[in-house]
């Protein structure tokens, strides 16, 4: 295929005079030809420079794509040999600072721009992207550049927060560790165990606070990696296992909650809001879908009538047909346009007083599909789906007793007791009284989850000892067996009570590496997701 000469001008790469000569081909796109002119080159392990020429080769490298077309170039490199007779490198190639590096098959600024797709989406998704803007990636050659990073460097923090994240769910966990106070990601390990914890301490000195959950192995492993460290148990979890507790003693005494009756809610109907009289409404008034797209038509259509607007002009504005738009308008109320679209003959009409007749009889017990076979025996057979459409709205059937409501549920009354007073609704006041009311066991829990919340938001973990006291002199199921497990970690939850620190940088550096997780589908190996953790 032929291909147009483009004399390029010369360019130097820091003391390396190149001649430079492209060649544009109509569809491999931009091909350029470059020739070393050095004098010398510089052996990359001792330093010293030589002029004594082994061997050319040529070197295809692809570089960054101009106007749409991909570019690569021909860069013919010299091969020199080591003057230096100590040195242990017989030969070496040249190199181009700025544009190549060995072993590479693309220049150092594609070289750059493919590591920043590696890192922000991965193998697959990278390598789209990857062909969208012009370049040639596989998945696999973006994650090996991922792989063959250096980890980042960074100072041993003075605070330390550590938490654990599920690599495979219900299986397989990792822990990993951030700064503190920057709440940048410092490393990964293996599992949640205390070994590798406790290896990583003892090669960092100097921590002075480490922010954790109330796991005992990572308690064993910051005593035993960082002995004079002050321990923070976080509140978050702090208050997640007292939810637990609270949970646990609501379940105890679900008995005595399926006792209380919660006051009915008064709902107001679709005609209360229109502002028809209660007395106005019939019980039998339609309702569903149907119901609430005739109210909003026979709105719509009274409200151009109010604005001077014909039935003809309402016709055309509208595009429905004038008999639709003269039964709204006709009709006084949404119910009148309803009703009198299905007062209109039915050949179903003449087993109306026999059917009547079996649903007085049986007090409404009897079933449509019942009535259908009834009939159907009678020699007068029936559609069911037919009967049942005309049955709903022709026949009267005699009210359903509604229901008593039920009781509030373990979980519910688990969240009235946890949450804020002020997040309760007046309708939730009035259920958590009458659920204290009739419990005066729930009544001394729910005193006990506000006094622990008021230590929690005022940070005044003295009070803590004081209050494990009550809760154990109480003997309530799950909080008491919350308070006696506290004493175990007393020194970290009264500092997790009064300091400032706490797990929440760590917990939103897990919530992004459950974005990592997701982009690499779950089948990357540990040392892969390590890396994309530490460099993204």
């Amino acid at each position: 295929m032929g291909h147009d000469e483009i004399p390029w001008q010369d360019v130097l790469f820091e003391g390396f005079e190149v001649l430079v000569t492209a060649a544009l081909h109509g569809v491999c796109g931009l091909v350029v030809r470059l020739t070393g002119r050095s004098c010398a080159g510089v052996c990359p392990s001792c330093g010293q420079a030589s002029a004594r020429v082994h061997d050319r080769y040529e070197r295809r490298l692809q570089d960054l794509p101009l106007t749409g077309r991909g570019v690569r170039i021909l860069l013919s490199v010299r091969r020199f040999v080591c003057a230096e007779q100590s040195c242990s490198r017989r030969t070496f190639a040249e190199q181009i600072p700025g544009l190549t590096s060995p072993y590479a098959r693309c220049t150092d600024r594609l070289g750059e721009l493919l590591d920043r797709i590696a890192l922000a989406l991965a193998g697959r998704a990278g390598a789209r992207m990857a062909t969208a803007l012009g370049l040639t990636a596989g998945r696999m050659g973006l994650l090996n550049r991922v792989r063959a990073m250096p980890d980042p460097l960074y100072d041993t923090p003075r605070v330390l927060g550590v938490d654990d994240f599920a690599t495979k769910r219900g299986q397989s966990y990792s822990t990993v560790i951030t700064n503190g106070e920057t709440h940048q990601v410092i490393d990964v390990l293996p599992g949640r165990d205390a070994g590798p914890l406790t290896r990583w301490l003892t090669d960092h000195p100097g921590i002075e606070v480490i922010c954790r959950d109330r796991s005992g192995a990572y308690a064993e492993a910051a005593r035993a990696g960082a002995p004079h460290a002050q321990q923070v148990a976080d509140r978050f979890h702090l208050w997640q296992n007292l939810g637990q507790a609270v949970e646990k003693c609501v379940t105890a005494h679900r008995d005595q909650l399926s006792a209380i009756t919660p006051p009915p809610k008064r709902e107001t109907t679709a005609q209360e809001a229109d502002g028809a009289p209660r007395s106005a409404v019939s019980d039998t008034a339609p309702a569903g879908r149907l119901a609430e797209r005739a109210r909003a038509h026979h709105a719509l259509v009274h409200g151009l009538l109010s604005e001077g607007m014909g039935l003809r002009a309402i016709t055309r504005h509208l595009g429905w047909g004038r008999h639709t738009v003269r039964r709204y308008a006709r009709a006084a109320r949404w119910q009148d346009a309803v009703t009198g679209r299905h007062a209109r003959t039915s050949r179903l009409d003449v087993h109306r007083a026999d059917l009547q007749r079996r649903i007085d009889a049986t007090d409404g017990a009897i079933t449509v599909k019942e009535l259908c076979a009834e009939l159907t025996a009678q020699g007068r057979p029936v559609p069911y789906t037919s009967l049942r459409d005309w049955a709903r709205s022709r026949l009267e059937w005699p009210a359903a007793q509604a229901r008593p409501p039920a009781p509030p549920s373990v979980r519910k009354v688990t969240g009235w007791l946890t949450r804020r007073p002020s997040s309760l609704d007046e309708d939730e006041h009035q259920q958590l009284k009458a659920v204290l009311n009739a419990c005066p066991e729930l009544a001394r829990a729910h005193q006990l989850v506000r006094d622990f919340g008021d230590m929690l938001t005022q940070q005044t973990g003295v009070l803590l000892p004081a209050w494990i006291e009550d809760a154990t002199a109480a003997n309530l199921p799950g909080l008491t067996g919350f308070a006696r497990g506290l004493t175990g970690d007393l020194d970290a939850v009264t500092a997790g009570l009064t300091l400032r620190w706490s797990s929440g940088g760590t917990e939103g550096a897990v919530n992004r590496i459950k974005k990592i997780k997701r982009q690499l589908y779950g089948r990357a190996e540990f040392e892969l997701l390590r890396k994309l953790i530490l460099l993204q």
